[in-house]
């Protein structure tokens, strides 16, 4: 009963950055609970046939797409195969990200220009090519990964951080404008990590303690915590729920 209540069997989801960290937790977690799963890959192929034959294990319908979300024309074509072979898209969880910084007088242009396309104009290319699909079926879920470091800023990360609190204002702005098609769109800023993007700041035991002092639970979270609250958005469960930013952080950024 309570499986039939979070409505996520038989949707088909499009998880961006699908194979490896949040997203192969994401795509696992929907794939558990009968959701069928495009799971989007830029390079590593091996890990998004791992993360296709897990989800075929759960006697749910996969697909590994491999598209550069940060060029529109991928994009496009990355939603068009989705809907070609799942027939309509019901959930888009735009996780796909780089993190990598340094002071502001260090970050090459090309560093600035490679994390502003894949975090942020990822994510609204994505939308772009979903949302008319979603608006024929009068009903769809969109999850956007930010982090805390767009919340408040974070020092040595500033081209990280800008197109972070740029998908919080991404998110404000979509949810009251497809609100009126059934189209929920909500943010979850997760805050330190324990996947493949942060493993060598926490390989350093000192910088591992340091960032743990800030954390009020104690330790970073595993992929699969952040995995929670995302599905959780896309259940029944959160039906009204849009523009919200749900912080999954270990208490280490508190903001309402």
């Amino acid at each position: 009963m309570v499986e039939d209540d979070l409505e996520l069997s038989g949707r088909v989801a499009l998880i961006t950055g699908g194979s490896r960290g949040i997203g192969r937790a994401v795509t696992e977690l929907l794939a558990s609970h009968g959701t069928h799963v495009a799971i989007n890959y830029r390079n590593d192929s091996h890990s998004a046939a791992r993360a296709v034959a897990f989800a075929e294990s759960k006697r749910v319908r996969a697909s590994a797409i491999k598209a550069d979300i940060a060029k529109l024309s991928e994009a496009d074509r990355l939603v068009h195969e989705t809907l070609e072979q799942f027939k309509r898209i019901d959930f888009v969880i735009c996780n796909a990200g780089i993190w990598e910084g340094g002071p502001v007088e260090s970050i090459s242009e090309e560093l600035w220009d490679e994390t502003i396309d894949t975090n942020l104009k990822g994510t609204w290319t994505v939308c772009r090519a979903a949302v008319p699909i979603m608006k024929e079926q009068k009903f769809g879920r969109i999850v956007i990964v930010s982090s805390t470091a767009g919340q408040r800023g974070e020092a040595n990360v500033s081209n990280y951080a800008a197109s972070k609190g740029g998908q919080i204002s991404f998110t404000k702005s979509l949810a009251p404008e497809l609100a009126p098609f059934g189209i929920n769109v909500n943010c979850v800023a997760p805050g330190w990590v324990d996947t493949e993007m942060a493993a060598n700041a926490l390989a350093d035991q000192a910088r591992r303690q340091s960032i743990v002092n800030t954390i009020p639970l104690g330790r970073p979270a595993t992929a699969e915590e952040i995995a929670g609250p995302i599905v959780f958005l896309c259940t029944r469960w959160a039906n009204h729920i849009t523009g919200e930013v749900l912080n999954v952080n270990g208490g280490s950024v508190l903001c309402g």
